[in-house]
C-alpha cells in the first residue's frame, strides 16, 4: 500500500484543490475527505470518476456556516486528502486500493468521507469498515435498488453493488430509501429481504430511526436519488425523485446515528453545465460532515 501522506494529497496528480474548511495537519483530524474516482462499469454514461474534484472546486462558493445546524465548518476538523489513485480500467484493483486506504484511516481513528465515482466504489469502503465493525447496518439513498447479480455478464458492477454487500452483510441490515428504478426481480429480492422503502425517503426514514439506534451505520447517498430538477448530472437520472430540500433534512434527521463511515457517490460533472448537481453535492458534504463529526 502506498504510504500517506499526514499534510499533503498522496495522489500525485491531485492538483491542490481541497474541501472549503479543510485542515492540512492529519494527526488532528478527527475525519477525512477522498475521492474514488471510477467509472469503469458505468452502465449508461459515464464521468462519475471527475465527481470529486469538481465538487471540491465548487465548494468555494459555499459558506462555512450552516443555518440548519447552527453550526460553523470551523467548528469540526477534516483533512481533505485527494483521490486515490485508482488504475484505469481495473474495478477489481480499485476496489482493493480502497479498501486498503479505508482501513488504514479507520484504524487511525478517523472517520472516512468519500466522494464517487461509480455506486460500486462503495463496497470498496464498506468492506473496510465491516471488517472492523462486523454489527454495520448500510443506510442507502438511491434511486436503483443496485440488487443485480451482474449486468450484461458483468458481475463487478454498480448495479450489483448492494447485491455484493449483501453477500456478507445480512439483508436485514440494509435500509434502502427512495427506490423507484430496477428489474422486477430486484424489487421482488428487496422487499423480501432487505429494510426496503421505494419511492419515499423522510418520512420512512424517520420511522426507523428509533429501530436503528445506536448500533453502527455506514451512509451512501447516490445523487441521483434527487430528481433530475435538482441534480441532472449523473449518469442514471431517474425521474420521481425528491427534492434536495428533503435529502438535506434526511441528513439532519440522521443527526443521533452512530455513523461510521458516509460516501456521495455518482456525481458526473460532465453531464450538467449549469454544476447544479456539483453544488447540491458540495452543500450535502458540508451538511454531512457537520452533522456527523462531533
Amino acid at each position: 500500500m502506498k504510504e500517506l501522506s499526514h499534510k499533503k494529497p498522496f495522489d500525485p496528480a491531485y492538483s491542490g484543490n481541497s474541501f472549503i474548511g479543510s485542515t492540512d495537519t492529519y494527526d488532528s483530524a478527527r475525519a477525512v475527505i477522498y475521492g474514488m474516482p471510477m467509472d469503469w462499469t458505468t452502465s449508461f454514461r459515464p464521468g462519475t470518476r471527475l465527481g470529486p474534484q469538481r465538487i471540491r472546486e465548487v465548494s468555494i462558493g459555499l459558506e462555512e456556516y450552516s443555518p440548519y445546524l447552527d453550526r460553523h465548518l470551523e467548528d469540526v476538523s477534516y483533512i481533505d486528502l485527494g483521490d486515490i489513485p485508482l488504475p484505469f480500467g481495473n474495478p477489481v484493483r480499485s476496489l482493493e486500493m480502497i479498501e486498503q486506504y479505508v482501513g488504514k484511516w479507520l484504524d487511525d481513528g478517523k472517520l472516512p468521507f468519500g466522494l464517487g465515482g461509480e455506486h460500486l466504489v462503495t463496497l470498496g469502503a464498506v468492506r473496510a469498515v465491516f471488517s472492523r465493525v462486523p454489527n454495520l447496518h448500510i443506510l442507502h439513498f438511491d434511486a436503483h435498488t443496485d440488487l443485480r447479480d451482474e449486468y450484461e455478464g458483468e458481475a463487478m458492477s454498480h448495479s450489483a453493488v448492494m447485491k455484493k454487500i449483501a453477500e456478507f452483510i445480512a439483508p436485514d441490515r440494509i435500509y434502502q430509501f427512495g427506490i423507484r428504478s430496477g428489474t422486477r426481480e430486484e424489487f421482488s429480492y428487496a422487499r423480501e429481504n432487505t429494510r426496503f422503502f421505494p419511492f419515499e425517503v423522510l418520512k420512512p426514514l424517520q420511522q426507523v430511526l428509533s429501530e436503528i439506534g445506536h448500533k453502527p451505520c455506514y451512509i451512501t447517498v447516490d445523487i441521483d436519488v434527487l430528481d433530475p430538477a435538482f441534480a441532472p448530472g449523473t449518469g442514471t437520472a431517474e425521474a420521481g425523485g425528491i427534492s434536495s430540500k428533503e435529502l438535506l433534512s434526511a441528513l439532519h434527521a440522521m443527526r443521533e446515528l452512530e455513523v461510521v463511515g458516509f460516501d456521495l457517490v455518482e456525481v458526473a460533472p460532465v453531464l450538467d453545465p449549469t454544476e447544479q448537481t456539483q453544488i447540491v453535492a458540495a452543500k450535502l458534504l458540508r451538511e454531512a460532515l457537520l452533522t456527523f463529526i462531533q
